[in-house]
Formats: C-alpha cells, structure tokens, sequence
C-alpha cells in the first residue's frame, strides 16, 4: 500500500502561505474532482485532507463522488493546529503580476501550466507550455536547479502544480499569482 497523501483543499492563497510540506493542492472551490481524478489517479489512494473549518463532510463527499473512498481522516484545527502542535510547515514564493512584468527579462524561464489551445491563443515570450494535466509524466521538462517563474490562466492550476513539484523536491520556483 502507498503512504497516505496530504491533500490541502483550503483556497491556494491560503495554501501558498503556510501548508504542510510535501502536500499536494488541489482547492475545493476550483474544479476539484477533475484535478483530483486527473492527478492522483489511483482511486484506492489514502488520502488525509486538510480543509477550511467546516468544510470536511463536503470535501470527503466530493472525493467518494469521484471513486476517492479511501480518506483517512482530517486535521482537526486545520493548518493552524498543526503550527501550533510545533510542526513544520513551507511555503511558496508567489508574486503579484506587476512584479513578474518587472523581474521578466530574456533570461527568465517561465512556465506555463495552461492547456496547449490556451498557450497557443497567447503566452509569455520564450516560456514552456507544461500543462497541468501532464505534470506527473513530465517533470524531466521542468528545470530542478535552476530558479523559474510558473503561472496559469487564474492562479490556481499553478499553485496545483506548484504543489506537486515541491512535494517531489523543486523549491526554486516562483508562482505568479492571479494568472497571466
């Protein structure tokens, strides 16, 4: 059986300040069961959420709804009660689009956690189209060492992935908040 993932379904502004290292976000407001289906796959997966308080009961419904049955608890208190239990938490570096317009140079690299049609319709000049969807089979496309800017569409996509590359050790990234 695999180790238990830590799911964080609070808002990804939220997520992005404080969470529980190696967890992975996907947000109850967004469009939830697809990402989940989409990135964790395995329905038989032991999942342990982390919800903004009173959100528990719906999180878990909208998991089994999608074949996720396998969620072995929540953490009661939420992010809070894990600090406050002396528990290590991380963080993502976010930034707000004016200051991503500013630091963008030629030498940037920038990735794009879009669907192709969307890279293709518009995109930040030289950045790599990386879509979400196809993270877990492509992270050799992902730069490990060197510092890179990552944005979507809204913000949310990117925290996602964000997630996902921090939990498999890439922490020189930068999420641009909000989308291009």
């Amino acid at each position: 059986q695999s180790e238990a993932v830590v799911l964080d379904v609070r808002h990804e502004d939220d997520f992005v300040k404080k969470h529980i290292p190696k967890s992975i976000f996907i947000g109850i407001q967004g469009n939830f069961a697809p990402w989940v289906g989409a990135l964790l796959a395995d329905v038989k997966q032991p999942i342990l959420l982390v919800t903004t308080e009173g959100r528990e009961e719906e999180t878990i419904t909208r998991l089994s709804r999608v074949g996720f049955d396998h969620v072995l608890g929540y953490l009661k208190g939420g992010i809070d009660a894990w600090e406050a239990a002396g528990f290590e938490t991380d963080s993502i570096d976010s930034i707000k689009p004016e200051q991503f317009a500013s630091e963008l140079s030629k030498k940037s690299i920038v990735v794009d956690a879009r669907k192709p049609s969307e890279f293709d319709a518009e995109h930040v000049e030289n950045a790599v189209n990386i879509p979400l969807d196809s993270i877990n089979s492509n992270f050799s496309a992902v730069p490990k060492e060197d510092t890179f800017y990552l944005h979507c569409a809204g913000g949310y996509r990117s925290v996602i992935m964000a997630s996902i590359l921090k939990s498999r050790g890439y922490h020189n990234l930068i999420n641009v908040e909000k989308g291009i």
